[in-house]
Formats: structure tokens, sequence, C-alpha cells
């Protein structure tokens, strides 16, 4: 019965331990209580210290309360001593379970060493309840796990559709109503990612300068073919040669003696005429312009498609810094909360103090002011959550009228394993930036040989064939057809082509030039990540011993002031030892999530999993 008393108190314990944490899954949960049972394991020589301590604080009460004051103080007096008997008793009624359990365990085991009990019959129902104990707790267990699970995929699901923006990208308000913001989604790190990734304006900028680029390279190709153009025309002419034929049979009708003009001034005196033409040009030879404008318009699709898988690395490393500050917003408020209720402890102890004769004005004053000040504090905390929020609505380019949250407790992301040196390698070997300096360098040398062909023969072909007909005349169709081959050869530019040609060879020197300050960038990226990765690591660890140090402290300081024999200045200080604490682990871990971020970054093609990928053969 003991044990089962003993079991409850570590459970409630536990409860008490984790209420205060801010947590956005049962995962996360679980999680901390792992850490927690394995930090309860090192805060065994902190516990029997604090014990010790504790006594020594209901001794000095005691001396210090022979001449009490007022009824007051020893009411108090006695329900501090009160309170450290029964943590005393706690401590020890645990430590007495924890003994019985070890010393119960072997004898459940000897019988199982010395003879092998027989086999319970059937109706032996009195044998079962133990088993059926333990199934119970492992579907206990289960269920549990499963509802975890069950959190997760709630969690890891895609983004609510009433997160993404208009499809009118020329929409803007008129009303107040249409931005004002109606509710708060929490969204995880992936979510946030794949809305990025769909709704980002700069990224589908680029997507689109991605699809003219492969439209001019469709209009680069369309030089190797020939071209063919239908031409018609309807012409109205004035017949003059019909009407001089006329007046001159007038003039020798008249000089025979004869009648004339009556015959030729019935006929028209305009002709209309339909004609049409059928004309097919190629261009055969060009002195190598045009593959090399088709080379250049093909390194253009390219370099805009590394461009695409730049900017989408860089605005998911975007997105990645801005829920992380959103977390640290979070993570602030939080702390700041916490720190005002620690203060309002202290002024509530100071007050108390100072109407049992035992405190001091001065005490109350000093805790009324660092009340005022973490009230402050935790009102700018809240500005700033609030900032963090429309940054990432910004960048994520959702909808007017909502705003996010996040979801994802505070914790280590991922582990990186490679060295130093493998991580720069694969840097180099990896990043869009790089091999869009080739690529570029590449371009302006099909630039330079296009400008140097126009100095070469171009040779084209071309064939036609016209038609015309007199629509008011009778069998006046009259058809032709040639077809021939072009030669030009320009002689004096007056040095346009060469100089054309000297402009891109000082871009593909820039180029290369540019390719080696993009080089030394991305190893100085890595090398400032990497090393910030590794500080905060240990920081983390640092961080966290520091924190259990500080609460520790802080709980002795309360006592300590509580029972009359410290002062309220060491309890301010050991709550500022505190808050900077939890402030200086959560930058520890979330710096080195950054850290993380940026290599993952820097080697670009990285998947959010964690899984290192081959190197690019495409770059060497």
């Amino acid at each position: 019965m003991r044990f089962s008393l003993s079991l409850l108190a570590v459970s409630v314990g536990a409860a008490i331990a984790l209420s205060p944490l801010h947590s956005a899954s049962a995962q996360s949960l679980a999680r901390f209580g792992v850490d927690w049972r394995d930090g309860l394991e090192r805060k065994d020589s902190i516990g029997a210290i604090a014990t010790t301590d504790s006594a020594e604080i209901v001794e000095i009460a005691q001396d210090s309360t022979t001449d009490p004051p007022s009824e007051n103080l020893e009411s108090e007096s006695t329900a501090v001593e009160t309170e450290q008997e029964t943590a005393q008793e706690a401590v020890s009624q645990e430590a007495v379970s924890q003994e019985a359990v070890s010393q119960e365990a072997p004898a459940v085991d000897a019988p199982d060493e010395a003879t092998e009990e027989p086999a319970p019959s059937p109706n032996a129902d009195e044998a079962v309840p133990p088993e059926d104990a333990n199934l119970e707790d492992a579907d206990l267990e289960d269920e549990t796990d499963a509802e975890a699970e069950a959190v997760d995929e709630n969690l890891i699901q895609a983004a609510p559709d009433y997160l993404n923006p208009s499809s009118n990208p020329l929409q803007f308000p008129t009303q107040p109503e249409e931005v004002e913001i109606v509710g708060t989604q929490p969204i995880t790190l992936e979510q946030a990612i794949d809305l990025a990734i769909r709704n980002n304006r700069e990224l589908q900028v680029s997507r689109l300068e991605l699809e003219r680029n492969q439209a001019a390279l469709r209009e680069a190709l369309a030089a190797n073919l020939p071209t063919l153009n239908l031409t018609s025309n309807l012409t109205f002419q004035e017949n003059t040669q019909q009407q001089q034929d006329s007046a001159l049979q007038d003039l020798l009708d008249q000089l025979q003696g004869g009648q004339g003009g009556g015959t030729q001034a019935e006929e028209d005196d305009v002709n209309v005429v339909l004609g049409g033409a059928l004309e097919l040009n190629y261009t055969l030879f060009t002195s190598g312009r045009r593959p090399a404008l088709i080379e250049a318009a093909e390194g253009q699709v390219r370099f805009q498609e590394l461009q695409v898988e730049a900017q989408e690395e860089q605005l998911r490393l975007d997105v990645i810094n801005n829920y992380y500050d959103l977390q640290e917003t979070d993570e602030q408020v939080r702390i700041r909360e916490a720190a005002l209720d620690q203060a309002l402890q202290s002024l509530r102890d100071a007050e108390a103090l100072e109407r049992a004769g035992v405190g001091t004005r001065f005490d109350v004053l000093q805790a009324q002011v660092d009340v005022a000040n973490a009230r402050q504090q935790l009102t700018q905390a809240l500005s700033q959550r609030q900032i963090a929020r429309r940054q990432i609505v910004q960048t994520l380019s959702l909808a007017q009228s909502v705003e996010v949250a996040a979801a994802d407790p505070v914790e280590v992301a991922d582990l990186w394993d490679l060295s130093l040196e493998e991580t720069i390698v694969l840097a180099v070997r990896n990043r869009a930036e790089l091999e869009q300096q080739l690529v570029q360098r590449d371009i302006s040398d099909a630039q330079r040989r296009a400008a140097l062909s126009q100095l070469g023969p171009q040779v084209s072909l071309f064939a036609s064939y016209d038609v015309q007909d007199t629509l008011n005349q009778d069998e006046t169709v009259q058809d032709s057809y040639q077809f021939g081959a072009q030669l030009n050869l320009s002689l004096f530019d007056g040095g346009v082509a060469r100089a054309q040609a000297a402009q891109e060879e000082a871009n593909i020197a820039i180029a290369e030039t540019n390719f080696a300050a993009q080089r030394n960038q991305i190893r100085f990226d890595v090398e400032s990540a990497y090393s910030n990765l590794q500080a905060n690591f240990e920081n983390i660890q640092t961080a966290s011993l520091a924190l259990e140090q500080a609460r520790e402290a802080l709980r002795l300081a309360r006592l300590r002031f509580q029972a009359g024999v410290g002062t309220q200045t060491d309890v301010l200080i050991s709550q500022t030892d505190l808050t900077e604490a939890e402030f200086n682990r959560v930058q520890a871990i979330l710096g080195y999530n950054r850290s993380l971020a940026e290599l993952q970054r820097s080697v670009s093609n990285f998947p959010y999993a964690g899984i290192v990928p081959e190197p690019s053969p495409e770059v060497q």
C-alpha cells in the first residue's frame, strides 16, 4: 500500500511540474517527461541539500520567533514550520517507499529461481488480476500512444484553405472589415514552408520569369525552321491604256469621215484586280549566329531555373527563421508571465511580513517596483509577438484577415552529422548560386560568338509563286514563280560587332570573378553557421543545468524570506536569475535550430527531413 501511495505522489509531482509548460502536442509532453525523469535523478543530491537547508531554516525560524511581536507572526511562523515538516515527511516517505520496493523485488523473484510453480487452473480467478492489471496498463499505454500519434497527424496535415490568399492579385481592401483579424490559426513549421512555397509573391514572379525565358527559347529554336508566307490583295486601278486606244480610234474615224466614240465609251474605265502570292524563305547559313543564339537562350532558361531553386531555398530559410522568431516571442511572453507571477508572489510575501511586523515598507516598495517592471516587460513581449506573427503572415502571403501562431514546441530540431570540411565541400558542389555563375559565363560566351558571326557571310534560300486576275475582264489570269539564293556579307560595320564581342568577354571575366567571390562567401557562411551550431549545442546543456539551479535557488530564497531570515533583495535577484536562465535556454535551443537551418541552406537541395543528399555532379 505504501508503494502505491508513493507512485501516486510521484505522479502528482510530475503533473505539477508539467503544468506550467506551454507545449503544442502530446509528443512534446512525453519528451519533457523523459527529460524530467532524467533530471530527477540529477536532482537527488540537490534535494538532499535542499532538505538540509530547509531544516536549518526551520531551526532559525524557531529561534527567531522566541519573542513574537504579534499573533500574526506566530501564525505565519507556525505555517512555515508546518510546510517544512510536511515536505520532510514527503521526502522521507518517498525514500522509505523506494527502499521497500528494492527489498520486495528480490522476494518476488526468489520463488521462480527455487521452484517452478504449477500452471494455474482455468477456474483460478484469483491468480488472474495481476496479469489483467498488466494488460490494462499495456492497453492504457497503447491508447496514450495512439492519442499522441493522432495529435501528430493533425499537426502534420495540410494547412486550412482559408489561409490561402485571394486568387486575384489585383484585389485591394476598401472597407475596414476586410482587413480585420478574425482569428489565429496555429500551424507547424512544415505547414508554414508549404504555404510559403505555394503563395509567396516573389517566388511566383521568379516562376513567371522562368516561363518567359522558356518562351524566348522557343522563339530562338524557331530559327531552325523555314518561314512560309501567304499574301492576297484586291486592287482597283484605272485603265489608262484603254482610254488612249479609244481616243485614237475616234480620231481615225473622224478623219475617214465616219462616226466614232460610241463603242469604247461604253466600256469600263476601272479594272478590278485580285492577286495572291506564296513565299518560302529559309536561312541556310549564318556563320554560327543561329546556334549561338539558341545556346544563349538555353542558358537563360537554365539560369532562371537555378534562380527559382535558389530563391525557394532562401525562402525556406526565411520562413524557418520567422517561425523560430515566432517561437521565441511566444516563449518570451510565457517567461514574462511567469516572472510577473513570481513578482506578485514576492509582493504578497512582503506585504504579509509587513502586516506581521517583521517586514519593512522598503521591501514592499521594492516588490511593487519589480511588479511594475514585470508588467512593462510583459507588455513589450506581447507587442513583439504580434509583430512576429504579422511578419510571418507577410512572408507566407496569407489572407488579410487571419494570422498564425506556432504549433510546434521549442525543441532541438535535428543533429548535424557532417564535419566542417565535408559540409564545405558539399556546399560548394550543390549551391545553385555557383552554378549560376558558370551558366552566366556560358551565356556570355555564346553571345560573343553571335556578335562575331555578323562579320561572316549569311546565305538564305527563297521561292515564291504569284497569281493575279482582272475580275471585270475575261481570260486575264496571270501567274509567275521564282526561286533562288541570297548571299549577304558585311564588308564594314564601323567596329560594332567586335565591340559587342569585347563586352561579352568582359562579362565572362565578371562571371568567373563572381564565382570565386560566391565560393568564398559560401565557405564563410558554412563556417559561421557551424561554429554557432557547436556553441549553441554546448549552451543548451549549460543553460538547462543553470535553469534547474536557478529554480532551486529561488525556492530557497523564498523560503528564507518567508521564515524571516532572508531579504527581499535575495528573492528579487533569484527571480531575475531564473528569468535570465529561461531566456538563455530558449535562445540556445533556437540559436542551434537557426544555425542548423543555415547549414541546410548552405548545402542547398537539402530536404527538411534531415537526410544528407548526394553531391551533384553538374558543378565540378
